[in-house]
């Protein structure tokens, strides 16, 4: 049966999940979120805690959480990408890099969106501060671990969740030059094939970014 991959195509959750399929050249089929589709946004209701994509389908198995779709497709349905790293020590690594990406930078990005989100015109200060402090910070740390470990190579896990993290992050508070690795991994991300294809794919969505899409990437 084919693999079904609910979400939208300008999530960043969405882009996480869905680079291990393009690096892989999995067949699936994405059934997109939205008005036209009231079914898909209805099995993502019922099948996610918090009605959140994006949600995996495999057959009568679904899984939830984009770290947890790209475990599955690294168990069930590998491919050239490793995504998971074979040997045990530096695949906790991954996972620990993984969970800063998404607890440290695609959270405090997502903090400073919703702010946008509840007040377009006049977001709350306090919480616009305090997620560009954050990233600021995760800015940092991420620039000084990168200084003295490797990443695994792409297309990893810690590559699903570091190219959407890194993209919108940068677009809410640009990474300072005084983390020139970490504006280089970015770079090299975009450039990777499975994300430029996210990136353009997402395209038509740039309207709707709250704080105003910047013209670049």
């Amino acid at each position: 049966m084919t693999l079904a991959l609910y979400g939208h195509p300008f999530s960043s959750y969405t882009w996480k999940a869905l680079i291990p399929f393009y690096a892989n050249q999995t067949p699936f089929e994405f059934r997109a979120l939205g008005p036209d589709f009231p079914e898909h946004g209805a099995f993502v209701a019922k099948h996610h805690p918090a009605g959140k994509f994006p949600v995996l389908a495999d057959g009568k198995a679904v899984f939830v959480e984009a770290t947890a779709i790209i475990e599955y497709l690294a168990v069930h349905h590998p491919g050239p990408a490793p995504l998971i790293p074979a040997d045990p020590a530096e695949a906790v690594t991954a996972r620990m890099i993984d969970r800063v990406f998404d607890h440290y930078v695609m959270a405090n990005l997502q903090r400073v969106v919703a702010a946008y989100i509840v007040n377009s015109e006049s977001p709350d200060p306090a919480e616009v501060a305090a997620g560009k402090k954050g990233l600021k910070r995760a800015y940092a740390w991420l620039e000084n671990w990168l200084s003295a470990n490797r990443l695994p190579p792409h297309v990893s896990l810690v590559t699903c969740a570091a190219a959407p993290s890194l993209f919108y992050a940068d677009w809410v508070e640009r990474i300072p030059a005084e983390c020139p690795r970490l504006a280089a991994l970015r770079a090299e991300l975009i450039a990777l094939p499975p994300v430029a294809r996210c990136v353009d794919e997402a395209r038509p969505y740039r309207p709707l970014f709250p704080l105003g899409a910047p013209d670049r990437d």
